[in-house]
């Protein structure tokens, strides 16, 4: 039993070291791309790795059952939708897989939302994974402002749950890299 205990004490305290977190929990792989557009884009690259982190797991060839594709699993009519606002007439969503094409097409999305909602990561997160209609039809439903943070009043539960998960990552991606 002691051998249990001392053993448990050893693995919780290299689970809980910078190195373990950065390696297996909150790895950074692109790191120089997501800096790079989201610092373009003014966004926050933590924000960012946040995002892919819940999106993808850093995945570039991960698909969701509803269709979206690679690292920031960005939905083929969005993406051409984006590819048409970034002037990419050689766009086609095979390309999603390739991290640079979908780092730089994500952030742009993230950076049109961003805009829309003011800077309200809030507000902007809910509209990447629930929809930009769905949060203005909240938004006048439920009377929220651009100044609303509440992720606990966002009525779908998934949204909600992503946006939170996202806003940790970003924490714990601050209080790792940011160093």
């Amino acid at each position: 039993m002691r051998n249990i205990v001392i053993l448990a004490i050893i693995g919780y305290g290299v689970y809980n070291t910078d190195w373990f977190q950065k390696k297996y929990i909150y790895p950074f792989p692109y790191q120089d791309i997501v800096y790079q557009y989201a610092l373009e884009r003014e966004l926050d690259p933590f924000l960012v790795a946040g995002v892919i982190r819940a999106e993808s797991k850093f995945d570039t060839k991960a698909v969701s059952p509803k269709g979206a594709l690679g690292l920031m699993q960005m939905m083929p009519e969005t993406a051409k939708w984006v590819a048409e606002q970034m002037e990419r007439n050689d766009f086609t969503t095979a390309q999603l897989e390739n991290p640079e094409i979908n780092i730089s097409m994500g952030t742009w999305y993230l950076a049109s939302l961003k805009k829309e909602f003011k800077g309200n990561e809030v507000l902007m997160l809910a509209a990447y994974n629930g929809g930009r209609g769905n949060v203005k039809q909240w938004m006048g439903q439920y009377a929220w402002d651009m100044s609303f943070h509440d992720s606990k009043k966002i009525p779908f539960g998934e949204t909600k749950k992503y946006v939170d998960r996202v806003l940790y990552s970003k924490k714990r991606y601050q209080e790792l890299y940011g160093r």
